[in-house]
């Protein structure tokens, strides 16, 4: 069986590993480089594309040809993409739903099949290290990567040769290799990696090789690839200002190029030139720029990273002094200014330790490791970053896997419909930490049928199962009958991960909105089923009752109806209390009766039971009806 390797496909810079003798090492390429980047140039429709180095070293000449940071495209769709997303050298398309594009070399390619060309020449240098066929590999993605992106990345896997045994989040991977000579230890660490296109942020807990995530945050649309633009953009504005000219495409990707280098080189130097002969003709441009001056127009992009540490934090209920570490991973973290920011924000100096640009890498071989049974004592739980539901009866939400629950997870609830000879039942699949479903994702909707009933008696089992790679799958299943869908969700929110985190943010600051809307409609909905009910009753035997008795019932009735056109809660939970305890003796009448029927027609009434017969076992008391689930349903807890 083959090997399998580790592999951080990176929006910069992508590596491979094996293990070998029990430690994990990276793979160098035919010219000793263990960096292989991310970068794919296609020459032409019969050619060969080139890629990694190669690649890079035309991207200056040929950016329209020449794809870099294809991983920010990965499993979305043009509505998901703002304008200034689309902005790149290459042509990118993507309207609506419709999955982004990318035309070139007389055909249309996904994401997915640009980065299966950088994944295929990882596959092709392993094989040359090793001498034997590579088919099995774990591939990392940010930790908030979601269901979609998630699925283009073992897409791509699949496209390049390789089974994909296991979706590892990276900065998870990350403490797996801090962690490799710790296995004893017991420890509290926040991995704070900031690459070329995500930023994420993990707060995990060691104890004695079992690595257990505990809260995760973070940015999909965040990193170095930011700070490379705003440099270039004040480049093409010193180059336009003192040459005066017009910035086209090509010198417009000399001068990335050239922002790339110096912002690499500003982490170690306080000042570098730029120069770009022959800009323009016989003139060439050149200019100084500090590192006080990238760093003004980095920190609003690093500040963002502020707020994801901080949530990361309060989710794992954690204060910065009960951490014993925090690892900086992703070349990003390099600049001092970031090295100072994490600082700020942790309260200690952060470790630095292992390489930015490798550990990833290194934990996806451990995982490699641990999946073929060479490394012993390590166990990897992780977690899922946003809580997972369904829409309920009143448009609120049930969360069946709370937000940073360990994975792989497998949680289900029962539900009954709340209309009288309902057809089907939709199951509308959510993500987000709102009360009601208007206010989160949905991430898919699909309908299962069932025999027409009565309200509230038909049952519909609903589990949602996440597996190791963070992938959803949703099973609903009609219980009397055994008929059940089964669906994996495939796309995911159609939005911008910029508004993942506005979500958490959100559901902090109207949580006490949301709270007093679900109490209300939950109340309401109560009321809606105690008039229904009453009504019922009174129909059945209001004759046997004193006409007294229903003109004070009729009135408790009134006044529920008054209530709910006040919508004052308060108001209308007296009212409903009222009416409860109003109803005792009509429902003890209804009750007499029912019993008293079910006798008469199993042709018991007044027989003496036989001598052998067991003691008649107390009625089951009813479980209560709690709110929230599926449009059309309620939830039965208990059950």
């Amino acid at each position: 069986m083959s090997k399998i390797v580790g592999i951080d496909l990176g929006t910069t810079n992508s590596l491979v590993g094996v293990m070998d003798a029990g430690f994990p090492v990276l793979v160098a390429d035919a010219e000793g480089r263990r960096l292989t980047p991310s970068v794919v140039h296609f020459s032409g429709a019969d050619q060969p594309p080139l890629v990694g180095a190669a690649a890079k070293r035309v991207r200056g000449l040929k950016p329209r040809e020449t794809i870099s940071s294809i991983k920010r495209f990965m499993g979305r769709r043009g509505s998901e993409l703002s304008h200034e997303e689309m902005i790149v050298n290459y042509p990118v398309a993507g309207k609506g739903n419709e999955p982004v594009r990318v035309e070139l070399a007389g055909r249309t390619w996904s994401p997915e099949e640009i980065s299966a060309e950088v994944l295929k020449k990882l596959k092709a240098d392993v094989e040359r290290a090793l001498g034997e066929p590579v088919t099995r590999a774990v591939i990392t993605v940010p930790a908030y990567f979601n269901d979609a992106q998630r699925n283009a990345t073992k897409e791509a896997g699949r496209l390049a040769g390789f089974t994909v045994e296991r979706i590892v989040n990276e900065p998870t991977a990350a403490a797996l290799a801090y962690g490799l000579d710790r296995l004893k230890a017991k420890s509290k660490i926040a991995v704070y990696d900031l690459g070329g296109g995500t930023f994420d942020i993990s707060i995990l807990e060691l104890n004695e090789g079992v690595f257990q995530v505990l809260s995760t945050n973070g940015n999909t649309r965040l990193g170095g690839d930011d700070i490379d633009a705003a440099l270039t953009d004040e480049l093409a504005r010193r180059l336009a200002a003192k040459l005066q000219t017009h910035i086209d495409a090509a010198l417009l990707a000399r001068l990335h190029e050239e922002a790339e280098n110096a912002k690499i080189r500003l982490s170690t130097e306080t000042e570098t030139k730029v120069e770009i002969p022959f800009a323009l003709g016989e003139q060439s441009f050149s200019t100084v720029i500090t590192r006080e001056e990238l760093e003004i127009l980095a920190r609003p992009i690093v500040q963002k990273t502020r707020g994801n540490c901080l949530r990361s934090l309060s989710d794992a209920k954690l204060k910065p002094a009960d951490l014993d570490d925090v690892i900086l991973v992703g070349g990003q973290t390099r600049m001092p200014m970031v090295h100072a920011l994490v600082k700020e924000i942790f309260g200690r100096e952060p470790n630095t330790n292992a390489n930015p640009d490798e550990a990833v890498a290194l934990g996806a071989t451990i995982q490699a490791g641990i999946l073929e049974g060479g490394v012993q004592n390590m166990v990897l739980l992780d977690v899922t970053p946003l809580s997972l539901g369904i829409e309920t009866f009143g448009g609120l939400m049930n969360v069946i896997i709370p937000r940073n629950t360990t994975i792989p997870t497998k949680a289900g609830e029962l539900f009954t419909t709340a209309i009288d000879n309902q057809k089907s039942m939709k199951i509308q699949v959510l993500q987000g930490e709102r009360e009601l479903a208007r206010d989160n994702w949905s991430l898919g909707t699909f309908d299962l049928e069932f025999a027409p009933a009565p309200k509230g008696v038909p049952r519909v089992g609903v589990q949602f199962e996440i597996d190791a790679n963070g992938i959803l799958s949703v099973l609903a299943r009609d219980v009397k009958t055994g008929h059940q869908k089964v669906v994996q969700l495939k796309s995911a929110v159609d939005v911008r991960d910029e508004d993942v985190e506005k979500m958490v943010a959100e559901s902090v600051e109207y949580a006490f909105d949301d709270m007093a809307q679900r109490q209300w409609i939950e109340t309401k909905r109560k009321s809606g089923d105690m008039l229904s009910a009453t009504r019922k009753a009174l129909a059945q035997v209001g004759s046997l009752i004193v006409p007294e008795e229903v003109k004070e019932i009729e009135e408790l009735m009134l006044a529920v109806e008054k209530a709910l056109e006040s919508e004052n809660l308060n108001e209308l939970k007296a009212a409903n209390s009222a009416l409860d305890k109003g109803t005792v003796a009509l429902a003890g009448f209804v009750t007499d009766m029912a019993i008293e029927e079910d006798l008469k027609r199993k042709g018991m009434l007044g027989d003496e039971p036989p001598p052998d017969a067991p003691p008649a076992a107390p009625l089951p008391k009813p479980e209560p009806l709690a709110p929230t689930g599926i449009e059309g349903s309620i939830p039965l807890r208990g059950e």
